[in-house]
């Protein structure tokens, strides 16, 4: 992987972190809602992370390698069955930069929290009333490890922008 391919690995992981601490946002801000579009309290949400096809990138890099290393970028070395001029063929995108993605925004499944409380205006014929199951110090941990990730992946970044700025200050010499 060359130093731009890290990036795009490290900027992918900020976009997905960062939709990540807006979910974590979003459940926070909801926590005491009991009446939502679909009728009923607010549904707590979870991010499900997926890894890009790491498979189809490293089918990639070998074939270009190969490439590469034959005399002179001549023909000859390996193609695989799966590179970058047969992808669109298979029906499957060009290369992918590794790393994650967001797969998806699921609702949580669990049971709401019953309150007893006759006068609010969502309380049911028994008194109770349906609120999110949100706990405010699970969502507070979520929120940190997304912030500490983002940061972390920022670090990174700024470490790979710093080697490129090296690698041509080598080359002007």
């Amino acid at each position: 992987m060359n130093l731009f391919g890290a990036m795009d690995t490290s900027g992918g992981a900020m976009e997905a972190e960062r939709m990540r601490a807006e979910v974590v946002a979003a459940n926070m801000a909801n926590a005491e809602t009991t009446h939502s579009a679909a009728g009923g309290p607010y549904r707590r949400q979870h991010v499900v992370f997926a890894a890009n096809r790491p498979d189809i990138q490293f089918l990639d890099s070998m074939d270009l390698a190969s490439m590469n290393a034959s005399a002179g970028g001549a023909a000859g070395g390996f193609r695989s069955p799966l590179a970058s001029s047969a992808l669109p063929s298979l029906g499957l995108p060009g290369p992918v930069a590794p790393g994650v993605h967001i797969a998806q925004v699921v609702e949580d499944q669990g049971q709401p929290l019953k309150r007893y409380d006759p006068g609010h205006p969502d309380a049911g014929a028994d008194g109770y009333v349906a609120y999110p199951d949100i706990n405010p110090l699970t969502e507070m941990v979520d929120l940190m490890g997304a912030t500490r990730a983002y940061g972390l992946n920022s670090s990174a970044v700024q470490a790979e922008k710093g080697m490129i700025v090296s690698a041509l200050e080598i080359a002007k010499s």
